[in-house]
């Protein structure tokens, strides 16, 4: 009897236990089935009953389909997802451009920018090298026949009387410090002989070339930053008024600070020289290979960095010196080796392919550069006619009758050419490689100089007609004969370095009346000018 009751007592813990075991397998697999609810598609149960199927036409991103376009459309059943599915969507999945207009309409222009870039950029470099051109020539072709008037006028002041509180007019004096820094130039550098100079860096490996190139054209830059700086300091020392209290160390020492830096940046440019025609006459070409590569190498330099429109304009007037620079130190090179061949005019065919080289080389760079800095920093092709447009201004203002400054050297200051250490080279290499000996030669040198003075005379009147045209298309004439803004006291005693526009008008008119003439001399003569060529 107790055994049976244990028995049952035993089966009936048993079937106790057994139930509470099912009872928690049976919440397990509802749960189980709850969380597979929730993690299956809501369309998944409809195409499964055979009730939708969907197609590639409804909308479909990574696997992801509009709900409710899959509820509007009520196509036949169709197959689970497959292989062959996934390629048939892929082929004939379509897409809808104008759904972002202004977008793509933005893309497209700036390819449109892109495409003017080259012939906006070329139109302002020419105007700037047309501008170094005259700037140079003057050097050459003005500039001695100022300085003999200057010293005529020293000389023919016991006979005429002293008159006035100057010797000479400012212009005058900063026409014969130029002058003294050319002769006293050109006499040191004809203790500097060129043929050792090159034959010293022929000698030299490729490698040590094209790092003594890429540090030639460094200092370049920084000679070229400072070095207007020093000739402005000694302009304005030497043409200080003498009321003026003056706290300079004096001409002198401004003069051969001058001199010294003269000579030192013509040295710099012959051995750039010198490097350059090493390279041609190079038998495998490699150095010359190497130099220009290196222009490619200042792209990833400048084109990824941010640009506003002042520092675009910058580089673009750095760019004009260093093409123009570049085209003086072929010319350097050619004059270099056809004097080695005796002026063999067949060699010159030999120089050619370099030369156009170097050439196509410079202007690739420089299209490539400005059409990706332009494309990165949202700068529109019309932004160059805006820096020619201050180019010629700066032309312009230059013509008035009470100017700032000598045209020369607004370039210089602008553009960072100074074409006195260039002038001294060229003078230099000029005189070894051409001999002039008797009358003749004397005559067709002669004749070369007023050739050269014709060419600068034809060149600067162009070049103010197409300036009046470009201030007019500008509307800048008003700049012209804005009044100067007050000065400090703090200013008074420094060179100022004011926008030619900040010049004071002539005494005894009133600002009506020189704005008027002004305009009206400035829409005259560039209506002379344009019909005149």
């Amino acid at each position: 009897m107790r055994r049976d009751d244990v028995s049952q007592g035993d089966a009936a813990a048993k079937v106790k236990m057994a139930g509470v075991l099912g009872t928690e397998l049976s919440d397990e697999k509802d749960a189980e089935i709850e969380l597979k609810k929730r993690q299956k598609r809501p369309w998944e149960d409809l195409h499964r009953s055979g009730k939708i199927g969907i197609t590639a036409e409804l909308p479909e991103t990574l696997g992801f389909y509009d709900i409710s376009a899959v509820r509007r459309e009520q196509p036949e059943l169709s197959a689970d997802p497959s292989l062959t599915r996934f390629i048939c969507a892929e082929l004939t999945r379509g897409y809808f451009l104008e759904h972002n207009e202004a977008k793509y309409t933005e893309r497209r222009e700036r390819v449109y920018t892109c495409m003017r870039i080259p012939k906006e950029l070329e139109k302002l470099m020419i105007f700037g090298f047309f501008l170094c051109v005259d700037a140079f020539l003057y050097v050459f072709t003005l500039l001695p026949l100022r300085v003999l008037l200057a010293l005529l006028r020293l000389l023919t002041l016991p006979c005429c009387g002293f008159s006035g509180s100057r010797l000479l007019q400012p212009a005058q004096v900063c026409d014969v410090l130029k002058g003294l820094i050319l002769v006293l130039c050109f006499s040191m550098m004809h203790y500097v002989d060129y043929s050792m100079m090159y034959h010293m860096i022929r000698g030299q490996s490729v490698i040590k070339l094209y790092i003594i190139y890429n540090m030639l054209e460094v200092a370049d830059r920084l000679f070229s930053s400072f070095g207007q700086d020093i000739l402005d300091a000694l302009y304005w020392t030497a043409t200080e008024p003498k009321e003026r209290k003056r706290d300079s160390i004096g001409v002198i020492p401004h003069f051969f600070m001058a001199v010294f830096y003269v000579f030192l940046h013509a040295i710099l440019i012959m051995v750039q020289a010198s490097t350059l025609n090493v390279a041609f006459n190079s038998h495998n070409k490699s150095l010359l290979t190497i130099m220009m590569s290196n222009n490619f190498v200042e792209i990833k330099g400048s084109v990824f960095k941010k640009f506003e429109k002042n520092n675009l304009f910058q580089m673009s007037n750095s760019d004009i010196k260093e093409r123009f620079t570049s085209y003086v130190l072929l010319l350097i090179v050619c004059l270099r080796n056809m004097e080695q061949f005796s002026w063999n005019p067949d060699h010159l065919w030999v120089l050619f392919p370099d030369v156009f080289m170097v050439v196509t080389s410079e202007i690739a760079v420089d299209i490539i550069k400005h059409a990706f800095i332009t494309k990165f920093n949202d700068i529109t092709a019309d932004v160059y006619s805006e820096y020619r447009a201050s180019l010629a201004f700066d032309l312009v203002s230059s013509r008035q009758k009470n100017a700032c400054t000598d045209y020369s050297d607004s370039v210089a200051r602008r553009m960072g050419f100074i074409p006195l250490p260039l002038a001294v080279l060229l003078i230099r290499v000029v005189m070894s490689s051409v001999k002039v000996q008797g009358a003749l030669s004397y005559s067709c040198l002669f004749l070369f100089y007023l050739g050269l003075v014709t060419l600068k005379v034809l060149n600067s009147i162009v070049l103010l007609g197409k300036s009046c045209v470009y201030v007019k298309r500008a509307n800048m004439e008003d700049k012209l004969f804005e009044r100067p803004a007050p000065t400090t006291s703090s200013s008074a005693k420094s060179p100022s370095k004011a926008d030619p526009a900040r010049c004071s008008t002539p005494s005894g008119k009133s600002d009506t009346t020189t704005y008027q003439s002004g305009k009206v001399m400035i829409i005259t003569l560039s209506s002379h000018l344009m019909h005149m060529f």
